[in-house]
């Protein structure tokens, strides 16, 4: 029985550890490759900015979860003289054993705009 206490000791927070680890990478990815489509959904012609905020949160809503949409933001900026829709999210992924402090993700992404014909 005291063995079992002290592998279990050991073991619970490597366990805890390596799937926070985990479910920060997915949560990320996810993130970036929302942030990526809807930035390349809103550089097309007929679309700007908010489309590419509402295809974001559409796509992280089915992938993860509602709340990590919430702080979705898109803008038109100009890098090195070319047009670019840039999107940006912000989430905060909560730990998960009972103590330690949320993890803060700022992701972009970038597409360039099209030109009108």
């Amino acid at each position: 029985m005291v063995d079992f206490v002290l592998v279990s000791l050991v073991l619970v927070p490597l366990v805890l550890g390596v799937m926070q680890v985990a479910l920060v990478m997915y949560v990320h990815n996810t993130l970036t490759a929302a942030a990526a489509e809807g930035a390349r959904y809103a550089a097309t012609v007929d679309r700007g900015p908010a489309a590419g905020v509402a295809r974001t949160r559409e796509q992280i809503r089915g992938a993860v979860a509602d709340r990590f949409a919430s702080a979705t933001t898109a803008e038109e900026r100009f890098v090195d003289g070319v047009p670019v829709v840039e999107v940006r999210v912000h989430a905060e992924i909560p730990p998960l054993g009972i103590w330690g402090p949320a993890i803060t993700l700022d992701v972009t992404g970038h597409a360039v705009e099209e030109p009108l014909p």
